[in-house]
């Protein structure tokens, strides 16, 4: 039992550092909208809530956007709470169903689902907590202009972030089974 918790607090804390390093590079993809940055962190924290299951990858990235925060963030905490709940969004369906049902057509059709919820989680935060923090009486009117970014961006990134993991789950999770920090044996692959 010990075991298993410190294995689970070790692999928590190293998809949270491994989600923290990519987040530092991030580029955006659509000048028009040049706030919109992609990253792969999403990555670490979706791969950290399938194998050590939902509240973990809340964990992963509270952590995660902490640290961002610490190192300095340019949107004074804004933007790290956003991007928390727009991550935890997509990752939420996912890890839960996870925990009950696996195999291969489950897992695709849940990565759907968060990719939708992500994108989302994107348009309420943005038009309810960016928006209205950095352009006061003219949030509205920008967001009415910008909207449809936020929604590719989404989609794209959701989608990204969503077939890495897919590539990547096999091996990651041999590779934790391998070195003993997996929780339990059960979520060592996605079946096929």
């Amino acid at each position: 039992m010990q075991k298993n918790f410190t294995g689970k607090i070790v692999g928590v804390a190293l998809f949270a550092a491994l989600s923290f390093v990519v987040s530092l590079l991030e580029f955006p993809i659509f000048p028009a909208a040049s706030f919109l940055k992609l990253d792969f962190s999403a990555v670490f924290i979706l791969l950290g809530g399938f194998m050590y299951g939902p509240i973990a990858g809340i964990v992963i990235c509270a952590v995660k956007e902490l640290l961002r925060f610490i190192m300095g963030s340019s949107t004074g905490g804004v933007g790290e709470i956003a991007n928390f709940l727009v991550i935890t969004a997509f990752i939420i369906i996912p890890t839960v169903v996870y925990r009950f049902k696996k195999g291969l057509p489950v897992v695709i059709l849940t990565l759907v689902s968060g990719v939708l919820a992500m994108t989302a989680a994107a348009l309420v935060s943005n038009r309810l907590i960016m928006f209205p923090l950095y352009m006061g009486n003219g949030a509205a009117e920008t967001f009415s202009s910008l909207w449809y970014y936020i929604i590719f961006f989404n989609l794209i990134k959701g989608a990204a972030v969503g077939a890495i993991v897919f590539l990547l789950y096999k091996r990651v999770s041999f590779l934790f089974k391998k070195i003993n920090l997996q929780s339990s044996p059960e979520n060592d692959t996605i079946e096929q």
